[in-house]
Formats: C-alpha cells, structure tokens, sequence
C-alpha cells in the first residue's frame, strides 16, 4: 500500500500529542495516512504497554489511519544505528509516502530529537539505490519521501509552517484522550507525570489555539523544516 503522509515517532501518542489533527485533515482530503511508532513506550510511568498498545488502536480508528504499525524498539535505548536506519528506511520503501512527519528537532524527552535524527538518516538512506533492504525476500526500490517535516511537541519552538486543523479540533481531542491511562484523573491512584498533570492538556489547547491565531483560523499545529518551502503560484498560500 503507497501512503501519501506518514508519520514516523518514538512512541505510542506523540503523533496524536503534535500532528494528529494535520493527519486528519488530510485524510479527509482523501490523502492515505498511516503510522509507525518506533517503540511501545513500555518506560511509560502510567498504564503498561498493552494497555498503550489497545490505546493506540482505539487512536487510529479516530485518525482513520491507512496503516499503523509498530517496531518495538526499546524505549529510551534506541539508537541511530546502522541497524534502525535500514528497519525505517524498509518502512519508508514499502509505503513510499511524499511527506514524512517526524518527532520535534529539540524536546525535553530525549527520545524525541533522536527519533527525529533516525528518521532523517532513514529518509535520506531510502533514496539511494545501493543501501538493500528486502520485503517478504523481495529487493526493494529505492525511494526518497519528497519533504520531511518536525513536529512541535513539549517545548514550543517557532514554527515554520502552519496547517489549520480547525474542522477537525473535536476530532483531534478524542484521538489524544484515547490514552486514557497517561491523563489526568482524579480519581486515579497512578502517579502524576508531566503528561498526566491537570494542566497539559490545556497547554494543549491553547497551543492549538495560538497558532491557528496567527494565520487567521481557530487551530493549527506547527511544524519546523531544514528546508525551504517553496510554491509555484502565491495564492495557494491563501
């Protein structure tokens, strides 16, 4: 199956906590979109990995994802190795997406920024006709997505591009409050995280609601580039 957008992350609701609604959107557009989260974040403080494994499920369902899929890297210890550049860059081979969306570039969760590196070397890698990967016993093809782009995740960083996500806000809020197990509850006897904090999830919100402010709709998320955007007629800025 060929996807036009996917989104590549280190664990299990970074996707549905930075670009969740971007994927929806453009699933309504009748974009295919998909998945694939590098570990189950079994290091996760709340819940165990089967219950964020259901919790991601439940999430698609929402995003209406094409494919969602995960490698089961060990949280917290993966590395850009040789070994994850070649698993990623055979994901990006058999699904051949245009857009990859990555992790944030910097972030507070240290495995943030290096899924953001793998992904980068992997996309890069997939491209080149002498880096071998094989599906099913098959050599596959090299392919280069078209643009990369960084999610915006804890720390809020400027960003380079702005996508309204505002038919889809309801939407967008179910798929993240699908991980029931990392939020806040009152009436939970689970320890309080950073996530699970009264306040994060109003962080969330209003963040939406900032930077759909700054181009004139009610919410957008923001991504970051290392690379210029460019257009061929002004008005599809508009």
């Amino acid at each position: 199956m060929k996807l036009d957008i996917l989104g590549i992350v280190a664990h299990p609701d970074d996707v549905e906590l930075s670009f969740g609604g971007t994927l929806l959107v453009h699933q309504k557009k009748g974009y295919k979109t998909g998945i694939i989260d590098l570990t189950k974040g079994e290091l996760g403080t709340r819940g165990t990995p089967e219950i964020r494994a259901k919790e991601s499920e439940e999430a698609a369902k929402i995003l209406k994802l094409s494919v969602r899929e995960n490698l089961g890297l060990p949280d917290g210890f993966f590395e850009n190795s040789k070994e994850n550049q070649l698993k990623i860059a055979e994901k990006i081979r058999q699904f051949r997406p245009e857009i990859v969306i990555t992790n944030a570039i910097y972030d507070r969760h240290p495995d943030h920024p290096r899924s953001s590196a793998l992904v980068e070397t992997a996309c890069f890698l997939a491209g080149l006709p002498e880096v071998k990967t094989t599906l099913d016993n098959v050599e596959q093809e090299a392919f280069r997505p078209a643009k990369l782009y960084f999610s915006i995740q804890s720390i809020t960083r400027e960003p380079d591009l702005l996508v309204d996500v505002s038919e889809v806000e309801t939407e967008r809020l179910e798929a993240i409050k699908a991980y029931t197990s990392q939020f806040f509850d009152p009436n939970s006897d689970e320890p309080e995280t950073y996530i699970s904090s009264s306040g994060f999830m109003k962080m969330i919100e209003a963040r939406s609601r900032e930077f759909g402010h700054r181009i004139g709709v009610d919410h957008a998320e923001g991504f970051n580039v290392k690379h210029f955007i460019g257009v061929k007629d002004l008005f599809d800025l508009l």
